[in-house]
């Protein structure tokens, strides 16, 4: 044996271990410090009107959900949000509809800032606002706050998916509703996180439309958790939530839908013997309108149907809906994207969606005061 090349060898390792540079981070090619929540909280504060906002939106949809309220909770807006003026005429065009419709429909804008990838893609505003691949996520979250005060300012109450466990602690004092999406209703980080919002919580069935992991997480998420975080400093701590007593599911399809009055009963029934509320968000997308968006309106006519025709337990629905329909992908020049259309999946247009609202209102008014 060659001594003196095993010697260097044992010296090399030693010296590897010490400086930790082939242990730790090998694939790490940099960290960029964020600013702690506290301070873009200083930096962008609510006023009394934005705090009220949320917060009267938060308890209409509990009260929703507790059987007090008996309006029909609408999540409407694009799929996601990537440029912050047609955000802000969709909103206005909705908060006038919303104050019309309120005695029937409880209207929540929907506001996605952050989108999960079957493989990869542009993850939403939050990550790369700049929609350039400049990834300048300080910027993302700032643009991001700004457009909830916005929002609140407007009085009108916003949800949004909750993807990332860290930016809640940024973003979730302006947020009246919270979904997880079906790629993570059977995450544990997840379900832990939910426990601790401030918001009610949906889970979505999973992409294959499997019940038992939504069913599963509504346990999880109304029981109290340790797990880690950051708090407002930006510190990583250990947090204890109570656990969130209003979550509820939403069905949004899998390989075929499961809107329908048979889905529907199935889902009662499966929440019944679990011992859970039997409040049911219906996606009016994804794989109920067979990932065509111009359908959504079908959908949610028929959910509307079942309600006229006595059913109980459903107390919203979901869709995805822009200023202008369809959808495209980003271009290398952005000069070239289409004002008002999704960069995701594919919404109906305003004035469908208008006409949707307008109609579902109207159907509902002389049977929604007799629910519950």
């Amino acid at each position: 044996m060659d001594v003196h090349h095993h010697s260097l060898s044992t010296v090399n390792l030693t010296d590897y271990s010490m400086n930790n540079e082939y242990l730790n981070d090998t694939n790490i090619i940099s960290e960029r410090v964020l600013i702690p929540p506290s301070e873009l909280k200083q930096k962008l504060p609510l006023s009394h009107t934005a705090e009220q906002t949320v917060l009267n939106g938060r308890q209409a949809i509990r009260d929703v959900l507790s059987g007090r309220d008996h309006r029909l909770i609408v999540i409407t807006g694009p799929c996601s949000i990537h440029d912050l003026q047609s955000a802000h005429e969709y909103a206005r065009k909705l908060k006038a509809l919303s104050d019309k419709l309120s005695d029937t429909l409880l209207i929540i804008m929907r506001i996605y800032f952050e989108k999960p990838r079957t493989t990869i893609g542009w993850k939403g505003l939050i990550n790369d606002p700049h929609l350039n691949g400049s990834f300048d996520v300080s910027q993302g979250l700032e643009q991001a706050r700004e457009l909830l005060l916005w929002m609140a300012e407007l009085e009108l109450p916003v949800g949004t998916e909750a993807l990332d466990p860290v930016t809640p602690q940024y973003l979730a004092d302006l947020f009246s509703w919270t979904a997880i999406g079906a790629r993570t209703t059977e995450s544990q980080t997840h379900r832990e996180m939910a426990s601790g919002l401030s918001t009610p919580v949906g889970f979505k069935n999973g992409t294959d439309g499997n019940l038992n992991v939504a069913i599963n997480a509504l346990h999880s998420v109304s029981a109290p958790h340790h797990f880690l975080g950051i708090n407002q400093k930006g510190q990583v701590v250990q947090i204890r939530t109570r656990g969130n007593q209003y979550g509820h599911i939403i069905l949004r399809g899998g390989k075929t839908s499961n809107y329908d009055s048979v889905n529907i009963s199935l889902a009662e029934k499966a929440l019944a013997e679990e011992n859970l509320p039997q409040n049911i968000m219906v996606d009016c997308s994804h794989g109920n309108s067979n990932k065509q968006y111009d359908l959504q309106p079908l959908v949610a006519r028929d959910v509307v149907q079942q309600i006229i025709e006595g059913n109980q337990s459903i107390m919203g629905i979901m869709l995805e809906s822009h200023l202008n329909a369809g959808n495209q992908s980003i271009p290398d020049d952005l000069s070239q994207l289409d004002y008002g259309v999704s960069v995701t999946d594919a919404c109906i247009d305003w004035q469908t969606t208008e006409a949707l609202l307008r109609d579902m209102a109207e159907r509902l008014a002389p049977v929604i005061k007799n629910r519950r």
